[in-house]
């Protein structure tokens, strides 16, 4: 959702925007700059009305019943919106999808190797994608995989939750682990 309204914004110039001649509405309900509801008034009046208080008059919400217009300072206004765009995009992290790939015979060192590389990136807020692949004939004994990666899975269970468990799909079984809650 935070993205759509981010990039809905930055693509929105000043000929979208209804500001003061650019609102072609025939009534408009108009709220003064402290909030009072002026009522609901002619295009004309509400634009006479903004002009008198050398304000503009914004459209907040056009698809209303009745078109609500506010009376404001629009290049303040517009600061606001780009300064809350801004923290928005700054506080969102974006989370990547990392992989860890394991074969069905994998030795215990390499197998702790990539379970500190795992943790770590668990720890750092990124998924993980844990997969295991099968070659030539281990594909006919799916359990040794299955025990594998279960045992991975249950080594750094105290980093993260299974958010999709392990399913086998072609000759790779594949677990989705997402970091835990802090």
């Amino acid at each position: 959702m935070e993205v759509s309204i981010i990039s809905k914004f930055n693509n929105q110039s000043n000929q979208d925007e209804l500001v003061n001649e650019k609102i072609r509405f025939k009534e408009v309900l108009v709220i003064a700059q402290n909030g009072d509801q002026l009522g609901v008034m002619s295009r004309s009046k509400a634009i006479n009305t903004a002009y008198d208080a050398n304000l503009d008059l914004v459209c907040v919400a056009p698809k209303a019943k009745v078109p609500v217009c506010r009376i404001m300072d629009y290049g303040k206004y517009r600061f606001e919106q780009q300064k809350k765009m801004k923290e928005m995009k700054k506080n969102s992290k974006v989370v990547t999808l990392k992989e860890t790939q394991l074969s069905p015979t994998i030795d215990v060192h390499d197998k702790n190797v990539k379970l500190k590389r795992t943790i770590k990136w668990l720890e750092s807020g990124d998924k993980v994608k844990i997969a295991v692949r099968f070659r030539g004939r281990q594909l006919a004994h799916v359990e040794i995989g299955q025990k594998t990666l279960d045992d991975f899975v249950a080594e750094c269970s105290e980093y993260c939750v299974v958010e999709k468990p392990a399913k086998l799909e072609g000759r790779t079984m594949i677990a989705i682990l997402a970091p835990k809650k802090k």
